[in-house]
C-alpha cells in the first residue's frame, strides 16, 4: 500500500477496540491516517484476552484452499481480504511484534507464553507507537451527509471524520461489549442485517441422557447431525466431544452448531460414534470376544473393556435390555440394536445455548451492501465494516480470528487510502 504523504492526514475513527478494530487502526495510522479508537470498555482487546480459553489462537497455519473450505458460508466475499492478509502474514506481524508464535494440533496457532493478554498488549503497544488515539468512550451513532460519512457522535457532541470503520464484534460474550451496538449503526444508515443467532455454541438435549453422563469427555469419536425434515446430514466429522448437564459441548459440537440452520426444537439429531475405528462386524466381533468372556456376569458388569464407566449404566438403560441378564443369555437381536447404539448414540437436539455463550454470532451486516475488494458500504462513502459485525464465520481453529484480522486490514487501508483522496471534498 501506498502510504499518504500530504502534510493533512485523513481523520479516521474505528468504532471498537476489539481485535479488528486494534488491526484496522494499526493498519490505517501505518499509512499516515491520524486515527482514533473508540471502545466503551475500560480495556481493550476484552474479548481477545478471554480467546481460546485465554491462550488466544491467533490464526490457523494452513492454505488458502483449507481456509476457505473453513468458513461456514460466503467465502467467497472473503478473496481479496485473504489475498490482502493471509494467515501467513498475521503469524509474520505477530512476531515481528514481538509475540513468538507456535503450531499446535490442527494447525492452530498460539503464542508461546499461552498467554492472550501479550497478543492484546502487542496490539496496544503497536497503536501507541503509530499514533493512534484511544478514547475510552461509548460511540451512540454514526453521522452521514448527501450518502457520505461525517463523523460519530459521542456523549451528545459529534466529531468530524473523514471515514469511519465500524468494528463493533457481533452479539455473542455482551459483558465483553459485543453487544449489537454495529447492527444499529448499520440499520440507522439503511443497511440490512441479517438476524444474529448463536455459532459455534453448545447444544442443549431434548431429554436427559447428556445429563446422566454430565462431565464425560470422549475423543477420537465421530459426530455427525441429521435434519430431520430433510433426512439429510448436514455435519460429520472426527473428534472430541464433552457431555454436559445441558447437553452436548466440545470442539466437534461447536462446528456441527454452525450448520444447524434454522434452529427448530427437535429437528436436528446428534449421532455418536463411539467407535469409529471399528466397523460393524470388527465391533460385533469385539462384542462377542467380550460376552464370552464375561459370559457369567450381569450385562451391566460386561461392558467395562469397551466402554468408560461413567457411560456404561445409561447405555445398559438406552439399549433396553435388562441389566441384570447375564451375557450368555442375550440374543442376536439385542446384541444387534447395543451395537447400533455404539455406533449411532442418537441425541436429539432441543436448541442452543444463549448468544451469549456463543463464541461467535452468525449473522449480520449483509455482504451484498458492502465491497469485499474494500471493505466500504455501497450505500454510504467512508463507511467500513470488519471482524464479526459482518455476516462471516468460520469453524474453530482460529479461522474466525483470521477473518477478524483480513477484513480489519483492507479496511484500515482502504479507509485511509480513499479518505485521503476524498480530502478537500465539500462536507
Amino acid at each position: 500500500m501506498t502510504k499518504i504523504t500530504d502534510t493533512v492526514s485523513p481523520r479516521i475513527a474505528v468504532v471498537g477496540g476489539g481485535a479488528a478494530g486494534l488491526m484496522a487502526a494499526i493498519h490505517a495510522a501505518r499509512l499516515g491516517a491520524e486515527v482514533t479508537l473508540f471502545e466503551k470498555n475500560e480495556r481493550l482487546g476484552f474479548k481477545l484476552r478471554i480467546t481460546g480459553k485465554g491462550r488466544c489462537n491467533v490464526t490457523n497455519h494452513c492454505t488458502r484452499d483449507v481456509f476457505f473450505a473453513n468458513v461456514t458460508g460466503n467465502a467467497r466475499f472473503l478473496y481479496s481480504a485473504w489475498g490482502r492478509f493471509s494467515a501467513e502474514d498475521t503469524e509474520a506481524f505477530f512476531e515481528e511484534l514481538g509475540v513468538p508464535l507456535k503450531v499446535e494440533r490442527g494447525n492452530r496457532v498460539f503464542p508461546v507464553s499461552d498467554k492472550a493478554a501479550d497478543v492484546v498488549e502487542a496490539l496496544v503497544r503497536e497503536c501507541r507507537r503509530t499514533g493512534v488515539k484511544i478514547c475510552h468512550g461509548t460511540v451512540q451513532g454514526l453521522l452521514a451527509e448527501n450518502g457520505r460519512i461525517v463523523g460519530v457522535r459521542t456523549a451528545g457532541e459529534m466529531q468530524r471524520f473523514d471515514a469511519v470503520v465500524v468494528a463493533t464484534g457481533g452479539a455473542s460474550y455482551p459483558k465483553t461489549g459485543s453487544t449489537g451496538d454495529g447492527y444499529t449503526f448499520a440499520r440507522a444508515l439503511g443497511h440490512t442485517v441479517v438476524p444474529p443467532t448463536p455459532s459455534l455454541v453448545p447444544l442443549v438435549e431434548e431429554g436427559h441422557f447428556c445429563a446422566s453422563v454430565q462431565g464425560l469427555s470422549l475423543r477420537n469419536v465421530r459426530l455427525s447431525v441429521r435434519d430431520t425434515k430433510t433426512g439429510k446430514a448436514v455435519f460429520e466429522d472426527f473428534g472430541e466431544l464433552l457431555f454436559a448437564h445441558y447437553g452436548l459441548s466440545g470442539p466437534l459440537v461447536l462446528s456441527a452448531s454452525a450448520h444447524l440452520t434454522p434452529m427448530e426444537r427437535g429437528r436436528y439429531v446428534a449421532h455418536i460414534d463411539l467407535k469409529p475405528a471399528l466397523d460393524e462386524k470388527t465391533l460385533d466381533a469385539r462384542l462377542l470376544s467380550d460376552f464370552k468372556k464375561y459370559q457369567n456376569r450381569d450385562f451391566a458388569n460386561a461392558l467395562c473393556d469397551l466402554l468408560p464407566q461413567k457411560l456404561i449404566a445409561p447405555l445398559v438403560a438406552r439399549s433396553g435390555i435388562d441389566r441384570h441378564k447375564k451375557v450368555n443369555a442375550i440374543t442376536k437381536e439385542e446384541r444387534a440394536g447395543l451395537l447400533s447404539l455404539l455406533k449411532s448414540l442418537p441425541v436429539t437436539v432441543r436448541g442452543t445455548r444463549p448468544i451469549d455463550e456463543a463464541i461467535i454470532t452468525k449473522g449480520g451486516v449483509s455482504l451484498g451492501e458492502v465491497s469485499p475488494k474494500t471493505m466500504e458500504s455501497k450505500l454510504v462513502r467512508g463507511l467500513y465494516f470488519a471482524g464479526e459485525v459482518l455476516d462471516l464465520d468460520a469453524y474453530t481453529g482460529g479461522f474466525n480470528l483470521q477473518i477478524a484480522f483480513s477484513t480489519a486490514v483492507l479496511a484500515g487501508e482502504s479507509a485511509a487510502l480513499a479518505a485521503d483522496d476524498r480530502k478537500g471534498e465539500t462536507l
